[in-house]
């Protein structure tokens, strides 16, 4: 191919290239006829001088080095040429358990269960090594692997299973250069844990791997295909519908074992050590002794061994990720249409005012922002005036409830009243303990606010604070360049008028990322209403916002802790202050468990030591002289008690005032 050497190797031919590396055939050759073939992976020339990259690919160099595993793909070498990095690793003569499974499926067979149990055993061996790993001191490394899916998962001409592609790999030890709010990982074989972006260990790879020894007992993907966020939401939930419906045909100690694996609670799980021994022990006990011979009996009958050594197969990608902005498709659409939207609307008000000529993101602006509704009047180009219903790329915007902004439905509210510091805490409790459906709407003057609930959930959050809008949120956050969220503004009505849809069409957000990111919208958002401290509110049952929602996956109890936690310290004590001299006892079984809260200890030991007639003025001072508690938080704690109903007041006698006597 005419390739130049890259350090002291000389390449034979490239084997794959993905977004953002390349890896090659190569050969280093030495004195006395030496010679010895490796797979070399570069970054690719238009990235090498990338810090981000350079970092990642180090890292992956650095980790990988440290692992020596019969279950592992080997590195021999990393080195530098002509100011590019390149990493030598082990070229594995073989195939890999995606490319197994794709030809598994398409010749209507089963894999062996002798050999998914071994493949499966091998590759915790693997892990289970990782997982182990100390550093020079001693020290546990805190490996996680991350990425374990059926392409990393190698199998060789001989019956070999080895893990590689540890370009995402972490170590506890190692600067978190990845941890930035990006869900790393194959969709499909993700962890709940890694789909909701929370900390994660060796457990997590333990997760991933068990959803590949499911697809290799079932034959299809553990959490199904379809759109991208719904398979996430299978994920975070562990949905097993697709395992329970093949239960029939899977033994019951093998299904056991499985089950384990994908436990939603990551303390649940063995670990890798302890799958990799229970695949061994169950082989061992139903004689299934043959394990490599087995396998490349079975890779040979399907055409599987490759007749060209490679460890990484054409149709996939590298370790480093892809982060090209645009797909060829949207490209193709910003060249049709442009990459901004033009000025093409004119707005007339009610007080015969106009306003334009505006762009479509504009207008929706002003419809979601309350600034005009469904009757107001609109010229698009040099057409006539006509109510915004009239026209068909705003359908979803002035027909949807959640995004108008009258308060006509306010006079069919069953309850309100004046909103104060903290005293949504209670509205809300009250709400979710009775499982209200309906509309919690609040209003300061030009602020507005729906939270609408469903079930006592909050399901979805209506603003009118254009800093709360999602692309605003997502700019805030450095999820996205404004540049970028102009982009997709523009297509907006190629979208049906939804930002995330757009976003992830142009390649410029990934499901699983815009996800986390109405995850944490939906969250602040609540948070902020939380820190209003005045208005109104108003509660309108059975209504609903009619615009596609999902579950978020938030511990809403949590969230009200956090509300109390963030809360001005003088609005919690303006609010106990009319208490200080009532009575307080603890309630023996509140509606609502303490431990949904996951309350810090301080305030547990707090709310435990309300003694029946003593007043919260004497808690409060008692605490405060003792000094087992910061002042502050007892008040938090206290407020919380009360709010959430673990204490009440009451009418009855001191027992203060009864040692005084």
């Amino acid at each position: 191919m005419g390739q130049a050497p890259i350090g002291p190797y000389v390449i034979d031919r490239r084997l794959a290239m993905g977004g953002m590396a390349e890896v090659f055939v190569a050969m280093r050759k030495g004195p006395h006829g030496f010679s010895k073939k490796v797979a070399l992976k570069r970054i690719l020339p238009q990235y090498a001088g990338d810090p981000d990259f350079v970092s990642m690919f180090i890292d992956e160099a650095k980790l990988a080095a440290q692992l020596h595993h019969p279950n592992v793909v080997q590195v021999f070498d990393f080195g530098e040429h002509g100011g590019e990095l390149f990493l030598a690793m082990e070229l594995v003569d073989g195939t890999n358990v995606h490319r197994l499974l794709r030809v598994i499926n398409t010749q209507d067979e089963q894999v062996p269960l002798d050999t998914v149990l071994y493949i499966v055993g091998q590759t915790a061996h693997a892990l289970a090594y990782a997982h182990r790993l100390c550093d020079e001191d001693g020290e546990p490394m805190g490996f996680v692997h991350r990425d374990v899916s059926p392409a990393n998962i190698l199998l060789t001409s001989s019956g070999h299973v080895k893990l590689t592609d540890f370009g995402i790999a972490k170590c506890a030890t190692q600067r978190q250069r990845t941890e930035d709010g990006h869900v790393r990982g194959k969709l499909g074989y993700m962890s709940p844990e890694q789909v909701m972006g929370r900390a994660m260990d060796g457990r997590s790879d333990v997760f991933t791997l068990a959803t590949v020894f499911a697809e290799l007992l079932i034959g299809e993907p553990l959490f199904g295909t379809g759109k991208e966020l719904d398979i996430l939401i299978r994920i975070r939930d562990v949905d097993l519908s697709h395992l329970e419906r093949s239960v029939r045909r899977i033994p019951r100690d093998v299904r056991r074992l499985v089950e384990a694996a994908l436990a939603r609670d990551p303390a649940q799980r063995p670990t890798a050590k302890e799958l990799a021994e229970s695949c061994d022990e169950v082989r061992r006990r139903r004689g299934m002794s043959h394990g490599p011979n087995r396998l490349a009996r079975l890779l040979a009958r399907l055409d599987l061994i490759a007749t060209e050594p490679g460890n990484i197969p054409p149709d996939r990608g590298t370790a480093l990720l892809d982060t090209s902005l645009l797909s060829p498709q949207a490209e193709a659409l910003i060249g049709e249409v442009g990459a901004t939207a033009p000025a093409i609307y004119t707005v007339r008000l009610a007080d015969g005012r106009e306003i334009g000529p505006v762009s479509f993101p504009r207008l929706v602006q002003m419809i979601t922002s309350g600034k005009i509704h469904s009757e107001t009047l609109i010229r698009k180009e040099e057409g006539a005036y006509e109510p915004a219903t009239a026209l068909p790329e705003l359908t979803r915007f002035v027909t949807s409830p959640a995004l108008q902004w009258k308060l006509d439905e306010l006079r069919l509210a069953e309850r309100g009243g004046e909103l104060r510091g903290a005293s949504l805490v209670p509205i809300v409790f009250n709400l979710m303990k009775t499982r209200a459906t309906g509309v919690l709407h609040l209003w300061d003057g030009e602020r507005r606010k729906k939270i609408y609930f469903e079930n006592g959930k909050p399901e979805f959050v209506a603003s009118t604070d254009r800093r709360e809008l999602l692309g605003e949120f997502l700019v805030e956050q450095e999820l996205c360049l404004r540049m970028e969220v102009e982009m997709a503004l523009a297509l907006l009505p190629r979208y049906g008028g939804r930002l995330g849809d757009a976003l992830v069409g142009l390649g410029i957000l990934r499901p699983f990322e815009l996800f986390q990111a109405i995850s944490q919208q939906v969250r602040q958002r609540l948070l902020e209403a939380f820190a209003w401290r005045r208005g109104r509110w108003a509660f309108v049952p059975n209504m609903r916002s009619h615009e596609e929602t999902f579950p978020l996956g938030l511990s809403y109890w949590e969230l009200l802790r956090e509300a109390i936690e963030t809360a001005h310290a003088d609005e919690l004590e303006a609010a106990l202050a009319p208490l200080w001299e009532r009575r307080l006892r603890q309630v023996v079984r509140p509606s609502v468990p303490r431990e949904s809260f996951d309350l810090p200890p301080t305030w547990v030991s707090l709310i435990d030591s309300v003694q029946e007639g003593r007043t919260a003025g004497a808690i409060l001072t008692r605490a405060a002289a003792e000094d087992a508690i910061d002042l502050e938080d007892a008040y938090r704690a206290l407020f919380l008690a009360l709010a959430c109903g673990f204490v009440e007041t009451f009418d009855g006698p001191s027992p203060d005032a009864v040692d005084e006597g």
